[in-house]
């Protein structure tokens, strides 16, 4: 009985893999073994990344929150229990756009809000 051999099987899986390594420096894109073992750790960055980013964003928001909260005499931390206390249910993305882009509109979000505490 003839042996079977992986010529098309080993062609296919080093193709996936240099076809997502496309972009790599150097011969982390070109050797198969290189490319492997830099697509394994890209992936698990990625992967981590992902989760990351929501921190990141949230922390953002946040400073751009205090920094207008300040502006309006009121802490971040009064304003945020101030905004619970009012019922007013903004998340800190929304806050924060209006921080940023709509002064007139934060303010009066502010003076509810320490009016609530």
């Amino acid at each position: 009985m003839a042996r079977v051999k992986t010529g098309v099987v080993r062609r296919r899986r080093h193709k996936k893999v240099l076809k997502l390594a496309r972009g790599f420096y150097s011969g982390r894109r070109k050797h198969f073994r290189k490319a492997k073992e830099q697509l394994e750790r890209s992936l698990v960055y990625a992967y981590r990344d992902r989760r990351r980013k929501k921190r990141d964003f949230r922390r953002l928001w946040i400073v751009r929150i205090n920094a207008a909260c300040r502006l309006n005499d009121i802490s971040y931390s009064r304003f945020i229990n101030g905004l619970k206390k009012a019922g007013i249910e903004l998340d800190r993305k929304i806050l924060a756009d209006l921080a940023m882009n709509d002064a007139a509109a934060f303010a009066k979000i502010a003076d509810a809000a320490k009016k609530a505490l």
